[in-house]
This record gives structure tokens, sequence and C-alpha cells, in this order.
């Protein structure tokens, strides 16, 4: 795949006009946490009907492709979130779909795919990892792929956030994306960039999986050795490198890529539940993390709240067992 040129306006506003009817316009709230000069803000991604950010970007690229491309069905690979909303728009507009997975897939995700109608095929976590960066393609399957992350219009639909963002909080001072495979970041970032470029935009990583913040560091992707990640944060650690295809893009609109510990993640996910009732998996919780940990400024801060998939059961050892050391401030 060639790489992007930049998004545009038109490209954001158009896919605004698609979602609707499918993907809601989600609320932006305070986080209930006092903190000296800097105010967060939760965009919460995890209210959408699949409990993810990828049904903006699915919709978006369902119906902007041709009709008779359909025909045959779509698919996808993804660790569950994207997969939902492939299956979403699939059963709205009458096509059969089919997730690529890597086997150690969370069992909710798998789960919300096949009520949805999705089928599932699972292959080696490294052939997938190969099929998302390089090839997009995988023996056996038909009908139209549609990359989670790459596929321009997946970014168009992503980037209305960005949209919606400088709609509620118009002198916002930075934003927060989760970086998986780049498509939320790319999206967010660009729509941020085209309409209030003075405002800070920033990916967030895990640190046992981080292949942007090197690539901007080197100036060009970089491969990394991905250390294993709890499951509840597989989806947004792990990659070994940046997609040749997103880099031009990403390079252009994101500040830089923020890094984060495990145990701040749990901890998010734990402050999440206890401050502001709200669950997150462990991407949608990563901003959070690193706002909270000061290390995209100070001001009004926006972090994507990017999904709320967890395991129940690993939701409950974080409640029990995760480090109890919240900031010590008051509730706001």
């Amino acid at each position: 795949m060639k790489p992007h040129s930049p998004l545009t306006l038109e490209e954001f506003q158009h896919a605004q006009n698609n979602i609707l009817g499918s993907a809601i316009r989600t609320p932006l709230v305070p986080l209930n946490v006092a903190l000296a000069d800097t105010e967060i803000y939760l965009k919460l991604e995890n209210l959408q009907p699949i409990g993810s950010f990828k049904l903006r970007g699915a919709i978006n690229a369902m119906r902007s492709a041709d009709p008779k491309k359909l025909e045959a069905g779509v698919w996808t690979a993804s660790m569950g979130n994207m997969a939902q909303g492939v299956a979403w728009g699939a059963r709205e507009m009458g096509v059969k779909a089919t997730v690529v997975v890597p086997e150690d897939a969370a069992r909710s995700k798998l789960a919300a795919m096949e009520e949805l109608g999705a089928s599932i095929r699972k292959i080696p976590r490294d052939a997938w990892f190969n099929l998302i960066l390089h090839s997009h393609n995988y023996p056996g399957m038909t009908g139209l792929f549609i990359h989670p992350a790459s596929n321009r219009h997946v970014m168009a639909g992503q980037g209305t956030i960005g949209l919606e963002i400088l709609e509620d909080l118009p002198d916002v001072n930075a934003v927060v994306t989760p970086f998986g495979g780049g498509g939320l970041t790319a999206g967010v970032a660009s729509s941020i960039r085209v309409l209030k470029p003075s405002t800070r935009r920033y990916a967030c990583e895990l640190d046992t999986g981080a292949p942007l913040a090197p690539s901007l560091k080197a100036g060009k992707p970089v491969t990394i050795t991905a250390e294993p990640a709890p499951k509840y944060a597989s989806g947004f650690s792990g990659a070994p490198s940046v997609a040749e295809e997103m880099w031009p893009i990403l390079s252009n609109v994101v500040d830089d890529s923020l890094l984060m510990s495990v145990k701040e993640l749990a901890t998010t996910i734990k402050l999440l539940v206890e401050r502001n009732h709200i669950v997150a998996e462990g991407a949608g919780a990563a901003a959070v993390a690193t706002a909270l940990a000061g290390r995209a400024g100070n001001g009004k801060i926006a972090c994507v709240v990017s999904g709320g998939h967890i395991d129940l059961d690993e939701l409950n050892q974080i409640l029990v067992s995760a480090a109890n050391n919240l900031p010590k401030n008051k509730i706001g």
C-alpha cells in the first residue's frame, strides 16, 4: 500500500455525515480528580454501541465503498474492537463479515463478534501482525478487506472524534490518543491539526511494546522487540513496528508518543471506576494514565477513552489487587 497523503477537512466532514445514525456523538466529561494547573477531560468512546471508537471508521469505510464490492462480504484483521465495528456495519448493510484474529484475542471480544454474526478465523500472532503491517491479505480470504488502521476512510471516521472534541472544548491545549495500529491517532491528530494546529497532539503507548516513540525519535520507522503485556492491554501493545504507509501521516501530525508502565495503566483503570464510574479497557485508560502522570503537560487535556472491553475477571483482579497509589487529590 502506498503512503498516505494528509487527510483533509472535507474527508472528516464526509465521514461525519456517513456515520450518522450508527455511531453516536459521545460526551466529553471532566475527570473527577483535582490537579494543579491541569484539567483532564474524557472523550467516552466506550459508550459507542459496540463499546469502542472503531465503529466510526468501520461504518465510514463500508458506506464509502462501492456496493458491488460488498456483495462478496467484508473482512478485517482485528483483536476485537474493529471486528465488532465491521460486524455491526455488515449486519446493518446485510452482508457477511469475517474476522481474522490472533490466537490470544480476548474472550469478551470474540464473544461480542459472534453475537454480531461475524465468522472468526484464528491465526498465529506473528502471522496476524504480518497481515496488518505488510501483506494486507491472507490465504483463503475473500471479499472487501477493511484494514483496521491504514484504510483512509477508517482514519477519516476516527478523525470525527477530533471534530467533536473541538466543538465541545474549543480551548483544549492537548489531545491524547492510545496508539495501536495508528488509525485513531492519525485520524484524531490530523483533524485537530487541520482545525486548531496550536493544540498539542500526543499518542501514548505501553512501555512493554512501543514502536511509535522510538520511530519518532529516529525520524523513521524502527523495529522493536515487545515484551509480554497483560491481556487487557494486548490490543495496543506488542506491534513490532509502525506500518510504512502510516508513517508519513503519523510523523507529520503527532508531536510525541508518551509511555506508561503496566502499573500506571492498572491504577488508572481502577481510578476511572472509582472516580467516574467508567469501565475502560487497557487502551481506553492509557491516555488518562499519561495525562495523570503529567507527561502531556498542563492546561486542558482531552483523553480519548477508546473502549470499554475488558474481561470481568481481569477487571475484578485489577480492582482488588492494583497498587493503591491513586492521586491524593480531592474529587472534583
